[in-house]
């Protein structure tokens, strides 16, 4: 990482490597404890749109590999999870333009100061294109679900503005109406929106989990893990498809 003194010579910052700590074993055993039940689980999709998935169109683009991956992970899942009767919505982030503004998100004060530096070397998705002012701007191509994501009888939430799919939308007032008790969610970008609303899950008292294996971050594999790891140490569960599989599976046999 590169900073700029105030005589403009340029110093080199090197970043210490961090060990993870080995939590498996709490881990583990707090997996082995959880219980799905399809009548009180609903999937939520973050941001699973264009503009991150399809490098086509993409205005902030996670790589190619990792939408490939996620894409094809989730339509798995979500096939799963609606043959069970649980209930998917999507949550994805859409922006006006404001005369004399730009874009909604030009107001948040970090993203405008990324869009006044953004250069090859320095922008929020290393080494791909990526835009502040432009991104999913209402009636975009890049606003619009990745097709064989989406079935008849899905929820949509097309008015989220900011990290968390709660804030300022009525995503909580749904998972009442739906009587949800686990949020199991899904979606780009694992260390920004899927954690944002990780944390406000969890501080409504919902059982949180992650699905690991249809969940990815533009900004890097180390934010990717950091994400994960912050979610399965400190707020809820993650689950591939295999263990959310068998987890469902079992939680439709009981009664109580």
């Amino acid at each position: 990482m590169n900073t700029r003194g105030s005589t403009g010579d340029i110093r080199r910052t090197i970043m210490t490597t961090v060990e993870i700590v080995d939590r498996s074993s709490m881990i583990d055993k707090l997996r082995a404890g959880l219980v799905l039940k399809p009548r009180e689980t609903a999937i939520i999709t973050i941001d699973m749109h264009r503009g991150h998935l399809d490098p086509k169109v993409a205005t902030m683009a996670a790589r190619p590999e990792d939408a490939t991956r996620v894409i094809a992970a989730a339509k798995e899942l979500l096939d799963l999870a609606r043959a069970h009767g649980v209930p998917v919505i999507h949550v994805k982030l859409v922006f006006r333009k404001i005369p004399g503004i730009g874009s909604e998100g030009m107001t948040q004060p970090f993203w405008h100061a990324l869009h006044e530096m953004m250069s090859e070397e320095d922008r929020l998705t290393p080494g791909r294109r990526s835009t502040v002012d432009d991104h999913n701007i209402v009636g975009s191509p890049g606003t619009e679900l990745i097709p064989e994501l989406y079935a008849n009888g899905d929820y949509v939430i097309d008015n989220k503005k900011r990290l968390d799919c709660f804030h300022g939308t009525d995503l909580r007032t749904l998972l009442e109406i739906l009587g949800v008790k686990t949020v199991c969610l899904m979606g780009i970008n694992t260390n920004t929106c899927v954690l944002n609303t990780a944390f406000t899950a969890f501080n409504n008292d919902y059982r949180v989990v992650v699905l690991s294996d249809c969940v990815a971050s533009m900004y890097g594999e180390d934010l990717h893990e950091l994400g994960l790891q912050n979610v399965v140490r400190c707020l809820g569960w993650t689950l591939n498809n295999t263990q959310f599989r068998e987890k469902l599976e079992l939680g439709a046999t009981r009664n109580d």
